[in-house]
């Protein structure tokens, strides 16, 4: 079996190590989570120039070692999302999905799903840097499909507890979805609005971005992050605590 293998990937995160090298952080395409080292990536003529660092989608050549960092050999860049770059806003809202996808896909299982919802969340708010999908509502609605991608999204139609579809006016993050007044132990209230901003972001294209107040959007997001510590031992920070770091 050979070594060598070439894929594409997104720079989830770019670490300097030792005196002109970088340790990579990927997500791909083919392979899920990659570790990789990129020897002499930091000098002034290397070959690779600044296409190793976060949010650059890739094509990657890499040889696989004895240990656990694959060597990038060859790197070509197949968006480097340019107005992302120019914009704070964009450049938060791409390190905190790319923050999720490190956090939450830790696997080399390959989830294809998943790799086009960040390239397409990229792409979109290198489109519009500054519009609503770079703000709190698009970070809430890109974890929620990253959350559905990874198996984790939460329960929405009916009681998460007992099934009932009525008057499910609160959250439980350990039942990991709504749940009715009788199980409502351990959970917190919901408003319609909240509720029906998660139903529709999971329902719609990511483009298609639903408008909600931004009480609505916190509550949603603090329902994602919730179901997502309870039952995929990831903490998140909430997107409004990401934007004041």
């Amino acid at each position: 079996m050979s070594r060598t293998y070439k894929t594409e990937a997104i720079v989830l995160r770019s670490i300097r190590y030792g005196e002109a090298d970088r340790i990579l952080h990927l997500y791909s395409r083919e392979h899920g989570r990659i570790g990789a080292i990129a020897k002499g990536s930091r000098k002034p003529r290397s070959r690779f120039g600044g296409r190793l660092e976060p949010f650059f989608r890739l094509s990657l050549i890499l040889h696989r070692g004895r240990g656990d960092l694959s060597t990038v050999t060859a790197a070509e860049t197949v968006d480097g999302y340019p107005e992302l770059r120019s914009s704070g806003r964009a450049i938060t809202a791409a390190s905190d999905a790319c923050g999720a996808v490190l956090k939450l896909l830790d696997g080399v299982e390959p989830n294809e799903p998943a790799y086009n919802l960040l390239v397409r969340y990229l792409s979109l708010i290198d489109r519009d840097p500054e519009g609503p999908l770079a703000g709190p509502a698009g970070m809430v609605a890109f974890r929620l499909k990253l959350a559905l991608a990874a198996g984790f999204a939460p329960e929405l139609a009916s009681c998460s507890r007992c099934g009932a579809s009525d008057h499910v006016s609160a959250f439980s993050g350990p039942a990991g979805g709504v749940v009715c007044p009788s199980c409502e132990a351990n959970s917190f209230p919901i408003t319609a609005e909240a509720h029906g901003f998660m139903v529709e972001a999971l329902g719609r294209p990511l483009a298609q971005l639903p408008e909600a107040p931004a009480a609505a959007v916190r509550q949603a997001g603090r329902a994602v992050g919730e179901t997502l510590e309870h039952h995929a031992h990831v903490r998140l920070p909430r997107p409004e605590e990401t934007r004041a770091a």
